[in-house]
């Protein structure tokens, strides 16, 4: 009974985090490609749309998913959580796995709604502008991945409740977007690169979104376990 409740928790928690990220690699990079349709996405009202549509998501998805899972739905931010201790280590593995198969679920999503209509920005991949270097944007992506992870990591365990930790979470999203988005798309995190990335064939620099937020997240995590411990 124990190991049935045990498999029962843990599935739950592994399909919360699938689900989630899916839903963030759908709703973010889908407002990217419509904006391109319409002729906008070079615009600060393109960019304000874009950072408002991923902090309202990730926000959502913490209300609804928040009690099953934490709605992590980043692998970065998995690291963070694990670093911090917030976060018990035999949960790490599946969860980033389970937050790259919903990136790559959500990249294939998009490939069949928008198909061609989706090759000018590649499916709403991440990009750095042409006057940001591979180095200036994975520090750029490790800086912003920082923050995010800070204000989760605080958000988890300061907050009680889902819907507040959602308007922290998402609002610092928000913000972030609005300033690193021209610079390097903000992504973030990896799963939200890697899923349009792969559906799209785009892997130019793909790497400053794997690096830089992993980066950016294992420090955030080990700055807020020695915070916390003192």
């Amino acid at each position: 009974m124990a190991t049935g409740l045990f498999w029962t928790d843990y599935g739950k928690r592994c399909l919360s985090e699938l689900a989630g990220t899916y839903a963030l690699v759908v709703a973010g990079p889908s407002s990217i490609i419509l904006l391109s349709m319409l002729s906008l996405s070079s615009t600060p009202e393109a960019n304000l749309l874009v950072a408002l549509t991923f902090g309202a998501s990730v926000s959502v998805i913490i209300v609804i998913l928040g009690e099953h899972s934490g709605a992590v739905i980043n692998p970065a931010l998995t690291l963070a959580a694990a670093a911090a201790r917030l976060l018990q280590g035999k949960l790490v593995i599946p969860y980033i796995l389970f937050q790259a198969a919903g990136g790559l679920l959500a990249g294939l999503t998009l490939r069949f709604v928008f198909g061609s209509l989706g090759d000018a920005t590649s499916l709403g991949s991440t990009k750095l502008a042409g006057s940001v270097g591979a180095l200036m944007g994975i520090a750029l992506e490790a800086l912003g991945t920082f923050v995010l992870a800070l204000s989760a990591l605080a958000a988890t365990a300061w907050i009680g409740q889902s819907r507040f930790q959602g308007v922290v979470v998402g609002g610092t999203l928000v913000i972030l977007i609005l300033f690193i988005g021209p610079l390097t798309g903000a992504g973030f995190n990896p799963a939200r690169s890697v899923g349009p990335a792969l559906a799209s064939g785009y892997f130019s620099n793909l790497y400053v979104y794997l690096v830089g937020p992993f980066v950016g997240g294992l420090l955030a995590g080990l700055l807020f376990r020695q915070l916390r411990a003192t």
